[in-house]
């Protein structure tokens, strides 16, 4: 009899979301190709010009919002609620910043980029959540500063959060399963090679082979809201 992993470390990146409608980054005609990330996506771009990138931003904001979850998100949702049901564990560790993951019904999602419905304020620190449009004008709602927020995502440059718990998780699992990946992006993309040290079995599904498909033990390829719901099912989940 096959014995079921029962602690299972899931990672998830654009290629969940994109059958929801949210762009990809790295593929052909993916938001990075179409949009310079230097002017858009630092500290330096958003000290040089905050209402480009504020706007960028909402504009990414109103497509998270209108975009609702898909397959994918609800097999995850439903794994995890399983697992626990049994004693289990689904770690489930995002590069995305939309909230699709908590909408599909995921209890516990951590978002190493940061997430996109959140704002922190650059005076005080706050992180407010947050669907209007963020312009220079708002003021934080905690210290009152105008023209300090920013949206509460990891930029190029910045050290991705919750860095020490994805550690810790990835050390107790005896799964690594990434989705939707691209394999490009670090620390995200070492996160496998640190789990084939560790000895857990590991599993890329994807819609084509990412960058660094070669260091997985097995992948599954298609639509992650057909290659990840058939994939927890024969998991037992």
């Amino acid at each position: 009899m096959t014995r079921h992993p029962e602690t299972i470390f899931v990672l998830t990146g654009a290629g969940v979301s994109a059958e929801s409608g949210l762009g990809t980054f790295r593929d052909r005609g993916g938001i990075w190709a179409r949009f310079d990330p230097m002017k858009l996506a630092t500290p330096e771009a958003y000290a040089a010009d905050p209402d480009t990138v504020l706007d960028f931003y909402d504009h990414r904001r109103r497509g998270v919002i209108a975009a609702e979850p898909n397959a994918a998100h609800v097999a995850l949702a439903q794994a995890e609620a399983r697992l626990a049901g049994r004693g289990g564990r689904l770690f489930l560790c995002t590069q995305n910043v939309d909230d699709l993951h908590e909408r599909a019904g995921s209890q516990a999602v951590t978002h190493m980029h940061g997430e996109l419905l959140k704002a922190r304020c650059c005076a005080c620190g706050t992180v407010t959540p947050w669907r209007a449009d963020l312009t220079r004008a708002d003021a934080c709602p905690a210290c009152g500063a105008e023209g300090r927020m920013r949206p509460d995502v990891v930029w190029f440059g910045e050290m991705p959060m919750h860095l020490d718990a994805i550690e810790a998780a990835l050390a107790e699992a005896d799964l690594f399963v990434a989705v939707g990946t691209s394999g490009a992006v670090y620390p995200a993309a070492g996160y496998v090679r640190q789990a084939r040290a560790l000895g857990i079995p590991t599993c890329e599904i994807n819609l084509e082979p990412c960058d660094n498909a070669d260091a997985f033990d097995a992948a599954r390829y298609g639509p992650a809201s057909e290659a990840l719901p058939r994939y927890l099912a024969d998991l037992g989940l």
